[in-house]
């Protein structure tokens, strides 16, 4: 299992309304593009200009997590309303225990 977390500044953007406006479709085409992945808005809900959102997903091999999750961060980076403050990768074996 793997999970990505990546933190946006968003562009022009002066409300919460134009903020959803900016996150929804973005969230949206990772959801489109891969559709085994769960994505969602995970964090600085209260900020306008900033967001964060949360991929995980879930394969029987560190490989193919990672080769997902660098697709779903590459697939969010090229979006020109945002840029890209932070991605932060985690790969969860057996041996990890919560």
């Amino acid at each position: 299992m793997g999970a990505l977390t990546l933190d946006l500044l968003l562009g022009d953007v002066r409300s919460l309304k134009e903020k959803r406006s900016v996150v929804r479709p973005i969230v949206a085409e990772v959801r489109k593009r891969y559709p085994a992945v769960a994505v969602a808005e995970t964090g600085a809900h209260d900020l306008h200009r900033r967001a964060e959102i949360g991929v995980a997903v879930v394969s029987g091999t560190a490989g193919n997590c990672t080769e997902v999750l660098e697709a779903c961060e590459r697939l969010v980076a090229g979006r020109p309303e945002i840029e890209m403050l932070s991605a932060r990768r985690r790969l969860y074996g057996d041996e990890d225990e919560d």
